[in-house]
């Protein structure tokens, strides 16, 4: 898979991913580039029949641009990097 291929795949990740989110050990922002660990996103959208969200917002930037390790990417500074060039530009 080529790293476009790669940066396009992660994005799906970023959304209604409340399991993978909390399942995650570290987690990071494409938008903000901000990596933190699960335990400090503190404001979830997107919410199920349950009333509760799903979508993570980043306790830095309150986008909704996050993805955690459990997705099977890279969280850290490169691929988020490559991810916000071309989902944030």
């Amino acid at each position: 898979m080529s790293s476009l291929q790669r940066v396009k795949a992660a994005h799906k990740h970023s959304i209604r991913h409340r399991n993978e989110i909390t399942n995650s050990h570290i987690c990071g922002c494409f938008h903000c580039l901000y990596i933190f660990k699960p335990t400090e996103v503190d404001h979830w959208i997107d919410k199920n029949d349950k009333d509760v969200g799903q979508t993570a917002m980043c306790p830095k930037c309150s986008i909704d641009t996050v993805i955690g390790d459990q997705s099977g990417y890279p969280v850290n500074n490169d691929f988020l990097s490559s991810m916000k060039n071309y989902w944030c530009s």
